[in-house]
């Protein structure tokens, strides 16, 4: 099994929420953390920050497709950031999301 998590900014919690919510509904991903961060960035030219909200959801590699096109038919931004992270973790964990996810 290929555990991976997803790597999702969002410009409020709410709306990182909501994209959970929205993941979790469709059992795209079994688990999802949404926190507060600060963000600099280059945005037409220019160094902006923000303040914004990480996800991170845990799937397996399998679903990642198919979350970037849910993702992208909710999100607020132009560019979502939509990243994979490969992961290993206790099998116990690994079964659980398995069980849990399509």
């Amino acid at each position: 099994m290929s555990l991976i998590f997803i790597y999702i900014t969002s410009p409020s919690k709410n709306h990182a929420e909501k994209i959970a919510t929205h993941l979790l509904k469709k059992k795209l991903v079994a688990y999802a953390n949404p926190f507060s961060i600060k963000s600099f960035y280059w945005w037409k030219g220019r160094i902006g920050e923000s303040n914004e909200y990480v996800l991170i959801a845990k799937t397996l590699r399998k679903n990642f497709e198919k979350i970037k096109k849910e993702i992208k038919k909710v999100h607020e931004y132009k560019i979502p950031c939509i990243t994979r992270i490969e992961v290993k973790a206790n099998k116990e964990f690994e079964d659980w999301i398995k069980k849990e996810v399509r």
